[in-house]
């Protein structure tokens, strides 16, 4: 590998190395939406929740009264408040989430769950990939790693828009218990972990391109090595 496209290689997984932290960030934080329920009663507590694709966590928060005639929700999350967290049943059985079970969807949430695990199985792979093709002569891994990136990078998007799909339902749900939501920094790492995996991804499979010929009559295997 010459030094230019070494360098090059380097840069763009720098920048890629961010987008696999910030998925590993997402997947494993609870913050992706903020549910508030309605407050049925000021001067006291209410119970609002976050969660993630794993578990859910519940906090009891003090509310004041507010504007007279004005439907209020529960928070905002950030407040001081006695804080519970628990797996979903679907993920650990012994746990109870019965408050979340009534109207989220089960079938969205192991999906969102089990595509973003292949998500970060392929940026390991991709990772793997790239630090191999520094060896001498398997530079040729890069094409592979490129793609690895760019799978991981839909991956997690299909992933954001499975629970964003499944927070949408629960809301508009008949027996849903929430009247307002917000999605969080979790949700937020998993949007840019995309954007950079996927661009980065489709830069270093054309960084990893044999060079174009300079003129009409010089083929690709004329090129100078690169070795």
């Amino acid at each position: 590998m010459s030094e230019g496209k070494a360098l090059k290689v380097r840069v763009t997984f720098v920048i890629i190395l961010v987008g696999v932290a910030l998925l590993f960030t997402a997947v494993v934080t609870d913050h992706w939406a903020v549910l508030s329920p309605k407050v049925e009663k000021y001067n006291d507590t209410c119970e609002a929740a976050h969660f993630g694709l794993w578990r859910l966590c519940t906090k009891r928060i003090y509310v004041q009264e507010g504007e007279p005639g004005k439907e209020k929700g529960c928070g905002p999350i950030s407040l001081p408040g006695e804080r519970n967290c628990s797996y979903f049943k679907h993920f650990a059985p012994g746990e109870s989430t019965e408050i979340f079970e009534v109207t989220t969807q089960r079938e969205y949430s192991i999906s969102a769950a089990a595509i973003a695990i292949f998500s970060v199985g392929f940026s390991i792979i991709g990772t793997l990939c790239v630090l191999l093709s520094f060896r001498k002569k398997m530079d040729y891994l890069l094409r592979p790693a490129s793609m690895f990136y760019t799978f991981s990078g839909l991956c997690i998007i299909i992933s954001v828009e499975v629970m964003r799909q499944s927070v949408k339902r629960m809301i508009d749900s008949d027996e849903t218990i929430w009247i307002e939501y917000y999605y969080s920094w979790s949700f937020a790492c998993a949007c840019a972990s995309f954007v950079l995996l996927f661009i980065c991804g489709i830069a270093l499979l054309f960084i990893s391109l044999p060079r174009i010929p300079r003129n009409p009559w010089e083929t690709c295997m004329d090129a100078e090595p690169e070795h």
